[in-house]
C-alpha cells in the first residue's frame, strides 16, 4: 500500500503545476503580443510616427518580449523537471522570478521612452502589463507573492514617474503625470490590485486544501469500510463527518448461514461452489445495503451484518427484519430459477448496545462490532436449525421494530446466557 500523501506534499505539487500553468499562459500571451504589435504598427504607421521619433523603441520592445518568452519557456521546462523528480520550487527563486517578470514593463517603458515622450509611454500599453503580471500571480497560490508582485509594480511605476518628472521638468510638463497625486493614485491602484490578487490566491489555496481534505476523508472512509457499505451510507458519513472511531451504539446484528452447504457442494467443482456463494452473497449485499445495513464479515458460507453502525437511522430493527425477509425471498427465487441448487438459509437477529469501530493495528484495521449482542445473534442463527426456521429474532428486536403478530417459539436457552431468550419466527 503506497504511503499516504501529506497535505504539504500535495500542496507543493499543486503549486508546481499551478506555476507551470501560469508560465504557459504568460508565454502564450507574450507570443500573442509579438504577433499583434507588428500588425498594429503596420496598420497605424502614421499615428505611431506622430509620437515616436524612430521605430527603434518598437524593435527593442519586441526583443525584450521575445527574451521574456524564451525565459518563461526555459523556466517552465526547469519547473517541469523538478516536478517529475518530486521536488518543489525554492522560495527564494519564486520571489526572484516574480521580480524579473514584473520588471519587464519597467524595462519596456525605459526603452520606448528613449524614442517617444515619456508622458505617452507612462500612460500607454506597457503599463497595463503590470496588471497582467499581478492577475497571473494568483496562480502562484501564495498571498505574499501576489502582494510582492503588486508592490514591485507600484514602486517601479512610481519611481519612473518621479524620474521623468524630475528630468528637467519638461518630460511630463502639461500632462496629468506632472502632478504627484495622479501617478501616486495609479501606484496605489497597482498595490491594491496586488492585495486583491493575494486574496484570490489565498482563497484558491484554501480551496485546494479543502478539496484535498475532503478526498482524504473519502478515501479514509472507503478504506475503512471497503465494499461493506452502500454509496448512500458513504455519502451520509462524509456529510455528517462521522468517522470509524470506536463508540457505543445501538445496533441490530444479523447472522446468516446457508443450510446444509457442505453436503450440497460435496460433489461440485471449486468454480461451482464459488458461483453459488457469489449468487447468494451478491443478493445479500444488495439487500443489506438497500436497507441501510453493513456486511461486516463473510464467514465461509454465511456472514455477519449490522444495522445502526456506522450510521444510525432510528429504524435499525425494522430495517434488519425487512432485509431478512427479502433475503429469504431472493434466495428462494434464485433456487426456483435454477441459478443455485435448492437452498435454504438461516438468519438470526438480535439487538442491543455494542462498541463499534476499528480493530487491529497500524498495518491492518477492520471495522468491527463488539459486544454480547453479537454473540447472542450468532447463537440465535444456530437455533434456526433446531427449529427448522429461516428467520428467528429476539423479543428485543420485535419490540424495537414495533412488530406484532409474529409467532413466538417461547423462551429458549441460549448457550452462554444465564437467562433464556424469547424468540419469534418471522419466515
Amino acid at each position: 500500500m503506497p504511503p499516504a500523501v501529506s497535505f504539504e506534499d500535495h500542496l507543493a505539487r499543486e503549486i508546481v503545476e499551478s506555476e507551470r500553468l501560469r508560465m504557459g499562459a504568460l508565454a502564450a500571451l507574450l507570443g500573442a503580443l509579438l504577433l499583434i504589435f507588428p500588425v498594429f504598427y503596420g496598420l497605424f504607421q502614421d499615428s505611431y510616427r506622430q509620437f515616436f521619433t524612430s521605430a527603434r523603441g518598437m524593435v527593442s520592445s519586441g526583443l525584450v518580449i521575445l527574451l521574456l518568452l524564451v525565459y518563461e519557456l526555459a523556466v517552465r521546462h526547469a519547473v517541469g523537471r523538478r516536478a517529475r523528480d518530486g521536488r518543489g520550487i525554492p522560495e527564494g527563486l519564486r520571489y526572484l522570478n516574480a521580480f524579473v517578470e514584473t520588471s519587464v514593463p519597467s524595462i519596456l517603458i525605459v526603452l520606448v521612452a528613449r524614442h517617444a515622450n515619456p508622458a505617452f509611454v507612462l500612460q500607454g500599453a506597457a503599463v497595463l502589463l503590470y496588471g497582467v503580471f499581478i492577475v497571473l500571480s494568483t496562480l502562484r497560490l501564495d498571498f505574499r507573492l501576489s502582494v510582492f508582485t503588486g508592490t514591485v509594480a507600484t514602486v517601479q511605476y512610481v519611481a519612473l514617474c518621479i524620474h521623468y518628472a524630475g528630468a528637467g521638468g519638461a518630460a511630463l510638463a502639461d500632462t496629468p503625470l506632472e502632478s504627484p497625486p495622479f501617478y501616486l493614485a495609479k501606484g496605489a491602484m497597482l498595490l491594491l490590485a496586488g492585495l486583491a490578487a493575494g486574496f484570490v490566491a489565498h482563497q484558491l489555496k484554501r480551496r485546494v486544501g479543502n478539496a484535498f481534505r475532503a478526498q482524504a476523508e473519502r478515501e479514509r472512509i472507503l478504506g475503512t469500510f471497503g465494499q461493506q457499505v452502500s454509496p448512500e451510507i458513504v455519502e451520509a458519513l462524509l456529510k455528517g463527518g462521522t468517522g470509524p472511531e470506536s463508540r457505543r451504539a445501538f445496533v441490530c446484528v444479523m447472522f446468516m448461514d446457508i443450510r446444509g452447504f457442505t453436503p450440497m457442494v460435496e460433489m461440485k467443482s471449486p468454480e461451482e461452489i464459488v458461483a453459488i456463494q457469489n449468487a447468494v452473497f451478491g443478493a445479500a449485499i444488495e439487500v443489506v445495503n438497500r436497507h441501510h445495513g453493513v456486511i461486516n464479515q463473510f464467514l465461509g458460507d454465511g456472514f455477519m451484518a449490522s444495522f445502526g453502525a456506522p450510521l444510525a437511522t432510528g429504524a435499525e430493527c425494522r430495517d434488519a427484519i425487512a432485509a431478512a425477509r427479502e433475503l429469504v425471498a431472493r434466495v428462494g427465487a434464485l433456487s426456483t430459477g435454477g441459478t443455485i441448487p435448492p437452498t435454504r438459509i438461516g438468519i438470526g437477529l438480535h439487538c442491543g448496545e455494542a462498541v463499534t469501530g476499528n480493530v487491529g493495528s497500524a498495518q491492518r484495521k477492520q471495522y468491527s462490532i463488539t459486544g454480547n449482542v453479537v454473540i447472542v445473534a450468532a447463537r440465535i442463527e444456530q437455533l434456526t436449525k433446531e427449529h427448522d426456521a429461516q428467520v428467528l429474532a429476539s423479543a428485543e428486536v420485535l419490540a424495537a421494530a414495533g412488530e406484532t403478530g409474529a409467532a413466538s417459539i417461547g423462551p429458549v436457552a441460549v448457550k452462554g446466557r444465564n437467562q433464556p431468550v424469547e424468540l419469534f419466527r418471522l419466515d
